[in-house]
């Protein structure tokens, strides 16, 4: 029996597409009635995940509990959430549906332990370093962890924000090459923490392995919706 994959969506737009874009491109399909069934919210109304965290802003938990509400109550079998920075919630999301939300920090760390990794390195938003929503996942697999220094951290929130969504791709992809080529060289794999980020740069930026959660997500979607 196939399953419908709900896409908790907004946290950005253009992360939202980039999934739907990966889940297409990764099915093996011959045809149109060879794709799963998708359901996208689109919520862009979720307050910032980061700026909460750093008790500068509205909580978004309100938000992103409806919106997996709604996804249940569409027909979604099991949701999946491209925001690293959303996950920080992702126990108390869980706690309020009947349906799996299929946890892409998990997933993404279970794929750098099988990839024998000893310190990865990562490019996230602030939120989620100082959340401590990759530390907890990689830490408790014996996996070490890189974080840019302050003034990097500073460089990749603007290359977040200024840049990707706002619009300024060019730019804030260079940005983001600045700072993660210095923390290539202090671990051995990167993790793209950050949708943004993953929309960004690509595995030919790096000597070492570039760990894309969106990737690993994208994969695990598929393969559950088509029972593979």
């Amino acid at each position: 029996m196939e399953k419908i994959i709900g896409i908790l969506g907004g946290m950005g737009p253009l992360a939202t597409v980039d999934l739907f874009r990966r889940i297409v491109m990764k099915t093996p399909a011959k045809k149109d009635q060879d794709h799963p069934r998708i359901i996208i919210y689109n919520n862009s109304k979720v307050p910032d995940r980061t700026a909460y965290i750093l008790g500068r802003g509205k909580d978004p938990l309100p938000e992103l509990l409806d919106s997996a509400r709604k996804l249940e109550k569409w027909g979604a079998d099991f949701i999946i959430m491209p925001c690293n920075t959303a996950h920080f919630f992702a126990e108390e999301i869980q706690k309020a549906i009947n349906i799996p939300l299929i946890n892409m920090i998990e997933e993404a760390a279970e794929h750098i332990k099988n990839l024998g990794l000893k310190k990865a390195g990562l490019l996230a938003t602030e939120g989620t370093v100082k959340g401590l929503v990759y530390h907890r996942a990689l830490l408790k697999r014996g996996i070490e962890i890189a974080v840019p220094n302050e003034k990097d951290q500073k460089v990749l929130m603007d290359a977040i924000y200024e840049g990707i969504k706002a619009g300024n791709l060019e730019w804030g992809r260079q940005k983001m090459l600045e700072v993660a080529k210095k923390l290539e060289k202090r671990c051995d794999g990167l993790i793209a923490g950050c949708t943004e980020v993953s929309v960004a740069l690509r595995q030919e930026d790096f000597e070492v392995p570039f760990i894309d959660p969106m990737d690993v997500i994208a994969e695990k979607a598929v393969k559950l919706a088509l029972g593979l």
